[in-house]
């Protein structure tokens, strides 16, 4: 069965992942499963509890295909942020489980990280501007943390309401098809 992009609020996002230990074959299938949803959405990241697999992996690609850079998607297993910047940057930031929901949110505005692939190597890299922004919003989905947790409670809590309403909507429509 194919996952689904689980839709805040949702238990499972906000579960601190365990470490991914096991480098086999099941972890590219859902790195690749992943890509194909995030591109499907359309975004620019995804983090395995958004799909309720509760594991530090995350896969994300920032190239502009509309400026005519070719994809560039990465692999990002059990992150982990060496370095951060002393300059930050504010950009519109959305999630793919919060759909429809941009706010500008304040960050490092570059990173230097140490991860793994697929295969299990490590590598280090350093992420600025935009690949900044998203692995830093992705990360932190693997420690249970979402976007609009930046924002005020009075805010936060208006976008959760938005959004059990889209769920319910949502499930009216599946169960009506």
């Amino acid at each position: 069965m194919r996952r689904q992009i689980l839709i805040h609020p949702d238990p499972r996002l906000r579960k601190v992942c365990d470490p991914v230990t096991d480098f086999g074959p099941d972890v590219s299938a859902l790195a690749d499963e992943m890509l194909g949803l995030m591109y499907e959405a359309p975004g620019l990241g995804l983090a395995a509890p958004q799909v309720g697999v509760i594991r530090r992996l995350l896969v994300l690609d920032c190239a502009k295909s509309d400026d005519g850079e070719a994809p560039a998607p990465i692999c990002v297993i059990n992150p982990v942020i060496l370095e951060r910047s002393d300059d930050t940057s504010e950009r519109e930031e959305g999630c793919l489980s919060i759909p429809k929901t941009f706010v500008p949110i304040r960050r490092p505005a570059a990173v230097r990280v140490r991860y793994q692939d697929e295969t299990g190597a490590g590598h280090e890299r350093d992420f600025e501007a935009l690949w900044a922004t998203c692995i830093q919003h992705e990360m932190d989905h693997l420690d249970g943390k979402l976007f609009i947790d930046y924002l005020s409670v009075t805010k936060r809590a208006m976008i959760t309401q938005r959004m059990k309403k889209l769920k319910r909507e949502r499930a009216r429509e599946r169960a009506g098809a």
